[in-house]
């Protein structure tokens, strides 16, 4: 194996071993959430600040990473958003409210800095395979959600490990990225040139209709998604299952997920316009969170799972996708993603805890899965123009 391919083999490696640390530190903490409610006596309000922590990260850090990372490279920057997941992953190990949010801000921060550069990075080094390049880290990082939120539980209870060392555990994974994005700088010794596609120069992103439509639809679905991961469990729970049982079920969701992580994109690239993907993820969003709302039955409890675990992952994949799909160079791509996933993070920010402080109020999960359902409608009316076949260049 020549040089160039063993980095290229291996930069597919880094990529994939950076999206398992994308979702572990905030789907862990769904099914443990009671607990840290009870041991930090926190209320339910509060308790959903730890998921929407990190999309306040989300929001303030996406604008700014393209332009480091065309100061110090992607490579670098790509290096310390994994150092940074692994400090606030680790912090966890203390029982204090204070240090808890603080590492949980200080993930989500890490989290932004490679949510932002992953889709610039493919479109530069993979350029005829940007759906399904996607796909590849899309699905790897619905992979670890689905076994953090899985096994959350049985390590907590069943080793009786607890509720921080169980968090922290999730530390393992980022160490393993650091290391490999260490000998990738070190192997490769020259970058300047080709990260001159991450230099943001262009910003005329913000202005374009397209953009903000885009973005729209990125923040309603990843609403969708936080809040999904926050309390999943909770209203199964209310349901009638055991809490164990609803770890499990919402990892059987993720999980569910998976294919279409992978597929979505790669097929919505086949077509001319993906206003017909959008407008089937949309429909069965409906028929999931509906099932959930009158699911006073294991059947359907079981079809909620199935078509929230679709529409989840599928609209999430194609999300990311729309920033490649959506622009004509590596460098338009990067840009759309840090002002795509600024704007929309910032509009999931609101969701595990607007969701939480409506059960407060209202002392059941009928509002909130009512929000969820009107949510879902403007998924679908975002994502139809999204979908239209045109570039943020052009419109």
């Amino acid at each position: 194996m020549t040089n160039r391919k063993l980095y290229t083999t291996l930069l597919i490696l880094g990529i994939i071993l950076v999206s398992f640390n994308l979702r572990p530190a905030i789907t862990s903490v769904g099914p443990v959430i009671g607990l840290v409610r009870e041991d930090l006596n926190l209320a339910n309000w509060s308790a959903g600040l730890l998921t929407t922590l990190p999309l306040v990260a989300f929001a303030f850090t996406s604008p700014v990473t393209p332009r480091i990372s065309a100061k110090f490279s992607s490579e670098r920057t790509l290096l310390a958003g994994m150092f940074f997941i692994f400090i606030g992953v680790v912090a966890r190990l203390i029982p204090n409210t204070f240090i808890l949010f603080a590492g949980t801000l200080l993930a989500g921060i890490g989290i932004a800095v490679c949510n932002v550069l992953l889709p610039g990075v493919v479109k530069e080094k993979f350029p005829n395979k940007v759906a399904f390049m996607t796909g590849v880290y899309v699905t790897s990082m619905g992979v670890f959600a689905s076994v953090a939120s899985g096994v959350s539980i049985p390590i907590a209870s069943g080793l009786g490990w607890g509720w921080t060392n169980t968090l922290a555990i999730w530390a393992i994974p980022a160490l393993l990225a650091m290391i490999l994005w260490i000998y990738l700088i070190w192997k490769e010794r020259n970058t300047a040139k080709e990260e001159e596609y991450i230099a943001l120069e262009d910003s005329n992103v913000w202005k374009s209709p397209l953009a903000w439509k885009i973005a729209a639809f990125m923040g309603l679905q990843s609403f969708l998604f936080y809040v999904t991961v926050a309390w999943l469990p909770e209203m199964l729970h209310a349901s009638g299952v055991t809490i164990a049982t609803a770890g499990w079920m919402t990892s059987a969701a993720l999980f569910i997920g998976l294919p279409a992580s992978f597929l979505v994109p790669v097929i919505a690239e086949k077509f001319e316009d993906q206003r017909y993907v959008v407008l089937l993820l949309g429909c069965i969003a409906l028929i999931g969170y509906s099932s959930l709302w009158i699911g006073n039955s294991l059947p359907l409890l079981i079809l909620s799972i199935i078509c929230i675990g679709i529409t989840l992952s599928g609209s999430f994949a194609l999300a990311l996708a729309f920033l490649g799909m959506r622009t004509k160079s590596a460098r338009q791509a990067s840009a759309l993603s840090g002002m795509a996933q600024a704007f929309g993070y910032a509009l999931a920010a609101i969701g595990p805890m607007l969701i939480g402080l409506l059960f407060d109020i209202s002392g059941s999960w009928t509002i909130p899965i009512i929000t969820l359902l009107i949510v879902s409608l403007g998924v679908i009316g975002f994502g139809m123009e999204a979908g239209k076949n045109r570039y943020v260049e052009e419109s």
